[in-house]
């Protein structure tokens, strides 16, 4: 009988062992981690790239790229950066601005002879010795049948940057209407705001001046009230610009007397605490934990601020090179008795005054900056794209009867002189 030998079969290999299933939960955790990271870079790329391309961000690319990091919640990054590059790169001392630094234009205004505030007096430079024109008043902006709304004079910031000039607008309540714009991004929230850019041609047949409000609100450090509505609630003792329904504006402490919620305020926009109080910087300028989450007080740095005049006038002042004691000095050297930080740095600082025949309807074309270091343009306010909060500035009718004289502003560092001409700046 055969036998059949059966078929050769190799060896099977040896079983494999299985991991243990925590093994493959740390894989698949690992995987997924991994694949988040990746979409959260690429996200965080394409973002980044967007806001580098958004105007809405800043002028500048630097800007833009703070603003993108705050908002995507590296804030403390962006802060210290900001902080090593002014450290690193800190204001020129000494020298002298340049020729033509103190503003051009008339310097004797026709002003009317009552029911209006008197031309501001000459602004004395905290720089030990003044140049040629130097805190001279110049007219700026649309008039009103010759009758000046704004003046506009520039000094230096202090003795030691004087290299350096900064520009102070003063403007006169009587003669002009406040109005504040809110934007999406400031303040923020889902309210279809009335007044928003860009400011619409009917608008503009009156407009004078317009410029920035304060800090973003989650840095502000206050709150804001507009058209009926807390869109964030306001703090109590916050530096305070108030507009109310009849377009009068002024500085102060919310909650003191005659700054309480009335149905006669339009608008409330909180920023910080005051700089100036009863006609002198605070005490507490030392202390920059108050004057702002990004540089504080410490840095001379591009800063604006606003201030109201014993006798009720605005005063605006922006420029550069300018610590936090600096611009509460500059504030108080324009009349401020009460006054208050707006926004700093070089794209969030801007002020700028329009010309135009009355009634005529004006765009961003027909605006100046105050100083010609501001990068923002004067167009801003008229783009769509424009998301933050603004203040703008317009011609009230002049009263039926109101009389003129003219005013010089020219020399007198006390108080305007009457006289029969207009004069060119010095």
């Amino acid at each position: 009988m055969d036998y059949a030998r059966p078929a050769y079969r190799p060896p099977s290999a040896p079983r494999r062992q299985r991991l243990p299933e925590r093994i493959y939960w740390v894989r698949r955790v690992l995987v997924a981690l991994i694949a988040l990271t990746v979409t959260y870079t690429l996200y965080l790329g394409g973002t980044l790239a967007m806001a580098l391309r958004n105007p809405t961000y800043g002028v500048t690319l630097l800007a833009r790229g703070a603003e993108w990091g705050r908002q995507h919640g590296i804030g403390p990054v962006v802060t210290w950066i900001e902080t090593e590059y002014y450290r690193l790169n800190p204001a020129k001392v000494g020298g002298k601005p340049p020729a033509k630094s103190f503003g051009s234009g008339a310097t004797a205004v026709a002003v009317p002879t009552a029911g209006y505030l008197p031309a501001p007096p000459r602004v004395i430079t905290p720089a030990a010795h003044p140049l040629p024109g130097e805190g001279v008043w110049h007219v700026a902006g649309r008039t009103d049948n010759g009758v000046p709304a704004i003046y506009e004079a520039f000094i230096r910031p202090d003795a030691i940057h004087t290299s350096y000039v900064v520009g102070i607008a003063w403007m006169d309540p009587l003669l002009l209407r406040a109005q504040l714009y809110s934007g999406s991004f400031i303040p923020g929230g889902s309210t279809h705001f009335i007044y928003s850019a860009p400011i619409t041609p009917l608008a503009s047949r009156t407009l004078v001046a317009a410029f920035n409000a304060g800090f973003r609100m989650q840095d502000a450090n206050g709150g804001y009230y507009t058209q009926g509505t807390t869109i964030i609630p306001l703090r109590r003792g916050a530096a305070s610009v108030v507009v109310y329904k009849n377009g009068l504006m002024t500085v102060g402490a919310w909650g003191t007397k005659g700054f309480t919620m009335t149905n006669q305020v339009a608008s409330v926009r909180q920023n910080l605490n005051l700089l100036v109080v009863h006609g002198h910087p605070v005490s507490d300028l030392s202390n920059p934990a108050l004057w702002g989450a990004t540089l504080g007080g410490t840095f001379n740095v591009w800063r604006s601020g606003l201030g109201v005049t014993k006798d009720g006038a605005i005063v605006y002042v922006g420029g550069p090179a300018m610590s936090i004691s600096d611009l509460a000095n500059v504030l108080v050297r324009a009349g401020a008795v009460t006054g208050m930080q707006l926004d700093i740095n070089t794209d969030w600082v801007q002020y700028s005054t329009f010309t135009g025949a009355p009634g005529a309807i004006i765009n961003g074309n027909n605006g100046t900056s105050l100083l010609s270091g501001m990068v923002g343009s004067p167009s801003r306010y008229f783009a769509s794209w424009w998301n933050r909060d603004f203040y703008t500035m317009s011609l009230r009718p002049l009263p039926a009867g109101a009389t003129s004289a003219t005013s010089s502003t020219a020399s007198s560092s006390t108080s305007s002189s009457t006289t029969t001409s207009t004069t060119p700046g010095g």
